[in-house]
Order: C-alpha cells, then structure tokens, then sequence
C-alpha cells in the first residue's frame, strides 16, 4: 500500500493533477505548466504530503509524446509511475453517474482507478531503461513501414523508366540501389559504356550477390519500353538516395536495441531466441512491449494485452465471439505476427499449423492459432526460465 495516489491528467501546454490517500479522500488539485517551473512546483506539492518519493504511485494516460518528459522527471525522482490505457480510463469514469468532464476531474478518476486497481496497475511500472528499448523498437518499427512504403514508391517509377529492370533483377538490394544512383534509366544505360556498368555491379559485402550480368541489363535496355523523362530519373534517384538512408537507420537502431536488450533482459533474450525461427531483432522488440513478464498472472493476460483476445457479443442469452479485439498493444501485435510467420515455418509450430487447416481453419485463422500457442510457450518459458525443448512440447496443446 502507497502513502499517496497521484493522477495526471496530460495535454499538450498543461497537466491537472489530484492527490488522494488509500481511503480515497481528496489531499490536493491543481494545475501546472508543462515546462521546469511546472515540474517543480509539482514536486514541491507532492513533497508537502509524503516526503518518501518511493511511498507514492503516480499514474498517467498514454497520450502519444505528450507525457514522456514528465513520465521521465518522476520517474528521476523516485517515483512509481506507471502509463495506464485511455480505454481503462474510461471505461472506469463510466461507472461514475457524474457527466462532469475536466481536466481535474479526469484526474481524480485516475487517482480513484489507481487506488481500486493497485496490485495491478503498479507493476506496469517500467523504468527509463525499458522505455528507452521501447521508444527504439517503435522508432524501427515506424522506420521499416516507411522503407516498405519508399520500395513500393521506386518500383512505380522504375515502371516508367526501366520496367523491364525489375523481372531482371531484386531491385532493392544494395548492389541494385547504388547501381540505380548512376543508372536509373533506359536512357542513361544506353549511353553508359559497357564497361562502367560492369564497374557498377561489381560491389562486396552483404547484398550484393546477383545473378545477372551488365550485358543482361544491356540487352534489357536495348528492348525496354522505358519512356524518357529527366524529371523521372531524378525523382527515382532522390527516393532511392531516401531509402538507403533509411536503411542505414534501422541498421543502427537495431544495433543499439540489441546492445541495450542484452545489457538488461540477456537472459529473456537468451530464452526467447531459443525457439527456431526466431531471431534478436523480433525478439528484442516483443521484450520490450512486455517488460518484465512478472506483469502477467496467466498467459491469457499477456493474449489480452497485445489484443489478441477475442471479443464477445452477448444478447440475453446469446453468447457469441467473433474477431480478435484488437484493444491491446498494437506494436506487440504486430511483433508477435511476424514471430509466428517466422516460426510456423519449422517443426513443431509447422505440425501444428497444418493440423489446424486440416480441421477446417483457413490459412490466416491457422496462424492466428500458432500465434496463441506461441505466447503460451514463451509465458512458460520466461516464467520458470527455461529454454525451447522440443521433447517437453505437445502438438496438441
């Protein structure tokens, strides 16, 4: 039991705030500024009514960037702070008959929420080290849609310029990319000389393996329906030059993920990675949306959390469950979906996909069932702290 329960109502300018104890009485409300002189004037007040920081739980709503920096100064101070669901928010104020709605009365709901909903909500705390991982993962995350994106961007106006280019070759490996910096054309082909495109594709390192030669790229240009037009040639160069520099990002982020991973959750990385098919840079994002697996009473929790629960229509006696509600944690289902595009692919998993399709499920409810068994096993897996053995998992459970 904390000394002080403390709810944060964040925007953009400002956060509103109430105080409560265990019983529920109102200690203090009030309203600062989001910058220094707010944060301290903040401070001076929570210190008036408990002096032990590590005494107090503080809670907030994940409202985008808006709470990081004063997340990030509570959490310097000592504080438990943990970032809770809008959705539970409200669904919890609709309980209330009240129809009042302002910024200090959401966050007295929060303080009220936090103080029925202790044992829960505290250990959703997660330290700065682990939002750290998490913001990175993210950062991946959005930087590889963009990279999908710019891909599909290059391939339109290659279309253009050299469509037949593309059933010749991967047009997105590194080898390819650098040669399109030079040549993104037909025409700029045509009027290199031979041996300057030989030059071009003679390149080491990882992605430059190819299985074509110049004269095939040659011979391609001299029948290509390729239409002529500078503006093209430099557009394609331009998202080309963007999606190596994107490239390059993602490269270093994963690094920096894996290094900060194994310099806290080793072991959790160590356990994860043990199942076949599962490599560092899914495994390290899905640690980081989970945190510490201790949050997590059954696996059905951690199933909830990332939303892969079904959601239930009920009608007097009706009871029906139609698709996943999709309520959780959007990044660690999308995590967990190319883990188990990943595994499915190998023993176990591979047997159970198929006896599930033999069944009558479609390809995709299939996957979405090795999906479930995948984080039943490494609930249990990260819970007793044990590695993948094949002999100890049943196909049937």
């Amino acid at each position: 039991m904390y000394g002080l329960y403390v709810g944060i109502d964040v925007s953009k300018d400002s956060f509103s705030v109430a105080g409560i104890d265990s019983k529920g009485n109102v200690l203090f409300q009030g309203s600062y500024s989001m910058d220094a002189e707010g944060f301290s004037l903040f401070l001076e007040t929570i210190v008036q009514h408990c002096k032990n920081l590590k005494q107090i739980l503080a809670a907030m709503e994940s409202t985008g960037c808006y709470h990081l920096n004063l997340f990030s100064f509570l959490n310097e101070q000592g504080m438990q702070v943990v970032v809770i669901n809008p959705l539970l928010i409200s669904n919890f104020a609709k309980l209330s008959l009240r129809k009042t709605k302002t910024d200090k009365k959401d966050a007295l709901t929060i303080a009220q929420f936090i103080v029925q909903h202790q044992d829960a909500v505290s250990g959703l705390a997660v330290s700065q080290g682990l939002q750290d991982l998490r913001d990175l993962a993210r950062e991946r995350e959005s930087l590889c849609h963009f990279i999908s994106e710019t891909k599909s961007e290059i391939k339109r106006v290659l279309r253009t310029t050299f469509p037949e280019l593309e059933s010749l070759c991967d047009i997105s490996t590194k080898v390819m990319l650098q040669f399109l910096l030079q040549y993104p054309s037909v025409r700029t082909v045509k009027s290199a000389k031979p041996k300057d495109l030989v030059k071009a594709l003679e390149r080491k390192g990882v992605g430059t393996r190819i299985t074509f030669s110049a004269q095939d790229i040659i011979v391609a240009a001299k029948n290509s329906v390729g239409i002529v037009s500078p503006a093209k040639e430099i557009i394609l160069q331009g998202k080309v030059s963007t999606l190596m520099h994107l490239q390059e990002r993602v490269e270093h982020m994963t690094k920096l993920m894996t290094a900060l991973c194994k310099a806290s959750m080793l072991q959790e990385l160590e356990i994860v990675t043990s199942i076949k098919g599962i490599k560092t840079k899914t495994a390290v994002p899905f640690l980081a949306e989970v945190g510490d697996i201790k949050n997590y009473s059954c696996y059905k929790k951690l199933i909830a959390f990332a939303g892969l629960d079904p959601s239930v229509r009920q009608s007097g006696k009706f009871v029906g469950q139609s698709k996943i509600s999709k309520r959780g944690n959007r990044h660690l289902r999308r995590v967990l979906y190319l883990m188990a595009s990943s595994v499915v692919k190998y023993g176990l998993f591979r047997q159970y996909f198929i006896r599930k399709k033999k069944e009558g499920m479609s390809a995709q409810k299939a996957l979405f069932a090795v999906t479930h068994k995948l984080i039943r096993i490494i609930f249990a897996m990260l819970k007793n702290k044990t590695y993948f053995n094949l002999k100890e998992v049943s196909v049937n459970s």
